[in-house]
């Protein structure tokens, strides 16, 4: 029996514990296809499992880890066959299932996504679930009409993964970009990227009005909380806000004055439950019109497996510029 290494998540009596072990494929959870992973990433999410900080596991115990790219090692599906090179980011991947800190994965064959021509599989995973999330941002906000004409984009949390990437796309389709991060020892980086222009959020006041001054022609956040409303208040009519995360909190108090005098549209980006099309055709895009320019800037780390839970801290303090890439095998 085959037998490998994996980071594994347990709970006992409440209490988080984490580490690697030696597992074989019986230990996995269900699925299709049996992937022999090469390659993974870190993303705040896979920081709070791995460290027991959020609770994002569902069940117990499993595979941290939220992105894989490899090999196929078997498959009952015939779309996949031995040795295609894969990916599977997001599809409850270390919430409900196995996930890809481990040399093995095995998961459902509808997840899973070859790997676009001239991508490698640590291009893959460089790229991971947050520019993933980057490009159906900029895959919704398009089919709701955003053109660079509406005016500039702003970028919260501009020097995340997710903001690292949508600066990237964004600014390679001629929108100007506007930062908003409280890094401003970063502002090079991001202007590397793509953005223009830079706000400060330690010095920034938000005036906490139903509607201010129109500024932005679309904003792509991942801070939610009273960031997102100042958004909603101060983006043009008919832009668009794609709403990715709450690093900044999960409430939203606003009006809804932004929506019915300005037309503005509140999107919620959803990288885990999507029809396998729209997965598929933003990997393709991510291949193609949206694939970043910047990769080998955005992915500022490259680390062993054994390095993995260390790394994790880095994540929880905020103190982390881009990706980072695990190589697993």
């Amino acid at each position: 029996m085959t037998t490998f290494k994996a980071f594994r998540i347990d709970r006992e009596d409440k209490q988080i514990m984490a580490g690697f072990q030696t597992i074989s494929l019986d230990d996995l959870t269900e699925g299709e296809v049996v992937i022999k992973v090469s390659w993974s990433g870190i993303n705040y999410k896979d920081a709070l499992a791995g460290t027991g900080k959020g609770q994002i596991l569902r069940r117990f115990p499993l595979n941290g880890g939220i992105d894989l790219a490899g090999k196929v090692s078997s498959s009952r599906d015939p779309r996949y066959k031995e040795g295609d090179a894969v990916l599977v980011c997001g599809c409850g991947l270390s919430e409900t299932a196995d996930g890809g800190y481990a040399e093995y994965a095995r998961v459902c064959a509808d997840c899973v996504v070859p790997i676009p021509t001239g991508m490698s599989e640590r291009d893959a995973m460089g790229i991971g679930t947050a520019g993933f999330t980057s490009a159906l941002a900029v895959m919704r906000m398009e089919q709701m009409g955003q053109n660079p004409d509406l005016g500039p984009v702003i970028v919260t949390g501009a020097t995340g993964g997710v903001g690292s990437f949508a600066i990237d796309m964004l600014a390679a389709k001629d929108y100007d970009i506007t930062a908003f991060t409280g890094k401003t020892e970063h502002h090079d980086y991001l202007k590397a990227l793509g953005a223009n222009e830079f706000i400060d959020r330690h010095s920034f006041e938000m005036s906490g009005r139903p509607l201010d001054k129109a500024l932005w022609g679309g904003a792509v956040d991942s801070v939610g909380g009273e960031t997102l409303a100042w958004l909603c208040s101060t983006v043009k009519p008919f832009g668009n806000i794609a709403s990715i995360g709450l690093a900044g909190g999960y409430k939203l108090e606003t009006t809804v004055m932004p929506f019915i005098l300005r037309g503005v549209s509140l999107i919620g980006i959803n990288s885990i439950e999507m029809p396998t099309e729209m997965r598929n055709r933003a990997w393709e895009r991510l291949g193609d019109d949206l694939k970043p320019r910047h990769l080998d800037k955005i992915v500022t780390r490259e680390i062993a497996f054994d390095e993995l839970p260390e790394a994790f801290h880095g994540y929880l303090s905020a103190s982390i510029l881009g990706r980072t890439v695990v190589k697993i095998a």
